[in-house]
């Protein structure tokens, strides 16, 4: 935690920034990993992917905490795409797994850069991509984004209800900042929401943590993980929750 200094009365101030620059707003860009690549939305090319990936999934609790979904047919969620792809916050892209295929979605949200604070949501991965080293892959490249272009703080928020969410927090090294009560309301209910981040004196430690877990001498021949990513980042935990 950083340390207060004083002011010319006393008080207690926070340390001053006299280097830091505003970061510009993320690019429209594609992000390259060795297992996937995170891509701009383009609902014409990923559009017809997304339906079929998602709707291949036996169920539909992917979309109990999100506040649209799931969608009656092709052309409604076509509609959802196309309006998602144009938006600027959230700014939308596809994660596109080695046979180039479209299988899930990730955005930022909330991209304040005059406080260099960023959020990652409306993340949506289908059974093609849940729990596979391209899941993880793409929320490191989405994040390692976000430190390189110069945010300060990187956050994450989910529904306190959404155990999977806040466990994947957690795991990705993002540390609990606690529940803000009756925060939303949506799809007829209300929401508390749990809050997790980093910050960039996190990052350093946090990234040789990701490269550590997604070097290839991590994984066995029938892709198995030989050292799990929590084991890695949750000495980096300032809080868990």
């Amino acid at each position: 935690m950083s340390v207060p200094t004083r002011d010319a009365w006393g008080q207690p101030i926070g340390p001053a920034l006299p280097d830091w620059k505003a970061p510009e707003v993320p690019p429209r860009r594609a992000l390259r990993g060795g297992f996937c690549e995170v891509v701009p939305l383009d609902p014409h090319r990923h559009g017809p992917e997304l339906f079929r990936a998602f709707a291949a999934d036996e169920d539909t609790r992917r979309w109990t905490y999100l506040p649209y979904g799931p969608f009656a047919d092709e052309a409604a969620f076509r509609a959802w795409c196309q309006a998602s792809a144009s938006s600027t916050d959230p700014l939308f892209f596809a994660i596109i797994d080695v046979r180039g295929c479209a299988v899930g979605v990730a955005s930022y949200l909330r991209i304040t850069p005059a406080h260099g604070v960023i959020e990652v949501g409306h993340l949506n991965f289908s059974s093609q991509l849940q729990k596979r080293p391209a899941a993880t892959e793409a929320l490191f490249l989405l994040m390692q984004n976000a430190f390189d272009l110069g945010y300060r703080r990187y956050e994450w928020k989910c529904d306190s209800l959404n155990q999977p969410s806040r466990s994947a927090a957690l795991r990705l090294g993002l540390s609990f900042e606690g529940v803000f009560r009756q925060a939303i309301t949506y799809k007829g209910r209300s929401r508390d929401t749990a809050w997790y981040a980093a910050i960039d004196s996190d990052w350093p430690q946090l990234e040789r943590a990701y490269r550590s877990w997604l070097a290839p001498e991590n994984f066995t021949l029938d892709g198995s993980q030989r050292t799990q990513l929590s084991k890695l980042t949750a000495p980096l935990l300032v809080r868990q929750g």
